[in-house]
């Protein structure tokens, strides 16, 4: 019996291999391949395969926005860069990204673009505004925006930007500056499956869980919840923190009792030892929650519901940007409750 034909030497060492010998490689390897490709993919017909990643086109690049750039660019994905402020980029261009100029000129050397800016005012601007994503943007361009805006107001982007040919998914984060530097951020994701499928690698980059939630706007919904329950568990850690001092009982042992127990939670782990502390340096900062209660108590009120926890969350989110909190962390709402329940 002839020795068996080696399968990879004929390729990297024709000379090796009798000539003779060859179109068996062609036959019995090459061929069934693309029969291969044809069954499993066969919407990939006749187009080539994809052997480079998209170029990324980042807006925004801020406490949040930063760190999730790096996590791209360690991911091997070529960064472009808009910053209204192009110093807030520099880091980024010294680690290989480029700058653009403006959204358009960013999205003209783009194959996908995320934007992450403050309110859903930026978004529409960078988007949609003069010199704005949409005036750049070529027919089939995805754009990602992972900010926290009105659920409403994406719908209307997303249906805006499909008029110039150009894909969208609303992607907002949960994680805060820790899961955006360690990549393990939570994306809430509306739009279109095969969009996201197409995204999927960048966002991965980025995240450590990734749920298609359904529609536009399905993914700011879904983050709308994620903060009015974040804001009501800081309230309720601090009056529990509150009540273990009334008591005469150290509410630090309390804490670490309730970490091992039902009540185990990651606001609990971070924000509750921030407020043990009254650590409140800014990772997300109390001003952009507050823009994030008005998004909840809007949506609430569009939807005619009654949700007296989510009002009074609200109110003390905008009580202590009042008092000249706004650029602490959002765990110095315990401050508001502190002052609360000693009224």
């Amino acid at each position: 019996m002839p020795a068996p034909m080696p399968l990879v030497f004929p390729l990297i060492f024709p000379p090796v291999v009798e000539m003779a010998a060859f179109p068996r490689f062609l036959t019995d390897i090459f061929l069934p391949a693309i029969m291969v490709r044809r069954y499993f993919y066969p919407e990939q017909e006749g187009k080539p395969m994809q052997t480079t990643k998209p170029v990324i086109g980042w807006i925004g690049p801020g406490i949040m926005g930063k760190p999730m750039c790096k996590n791209l660019l360690k991911a091997g994905f070529p960064l472009a860069v808009y910053a209204r402020r192009p110093e807030s980029a520099q880091e980024l261009t010294a680690l290989g990204a480029s700058f653009h100029t403006s959204p358009a000129a960013l999205a003209a050397n783009a194959d996908i673009v995320i934007s992450m800016v403050s309110d859903t005012p930026d978004v529409e601007a960078v988007l949609l505004g003069k010199q704005g994503v949409g005036e750049g943007a070529k027919p089939g361009l995805l754009v990602i925006d992972m900010s926290t805006i009105s659920p409403v107001a994406t719908r209307d982007i997303a249906a805006r930007l499909a008029e110039k040919g150009v894909r969208f998914l609303d992607a907002p984060v949960s994680g805060g500056d820790v899961g955006a530097i360690a990549g393990t951020l939570t994306i809430m994701v509306g739009g279109s499956a095969e969009d996201l499928e197409y995204a999927r690698p960048a966002l991965a980059a980025m995240g450590k869980t990734i749920t298609h939630i359904g529609g536009h706007g399905a993914g700011q919904l879904a983050k709308a919840c994620n903060q009015l329950v974040a804001a009501q568990t800081v309230i309720a850690i601090t009056e529990a923190m509150e009540m273990a001092k009334a008591a005469d009982v150290d509410p630090a042992k309390v804490r670490a009792a309730l970490l091992g127990g039902f009540a185990y939670s990651r606001v609990l782990e971070l924000h509750g030892q921030r407020i043990l502390d009254e650590n409140y340096q800014p990772g997300f900062m109390a001003k952009l929650h507050n823009k994030d209660m008005r998004i909840v108590t809007s949506t609430i009120a569009a939807l005619g519901l009654n949700m007296p926890g989510a009002q009074r969350a609200a109110e003390y989110m905008q009580a202590l940007v009042d008092q000249g909190d706004g650029d602490l962390d959002s765990s110095a709402l315990a401050k508001i409750v502190q002052q609360r329940v000693k009224a």
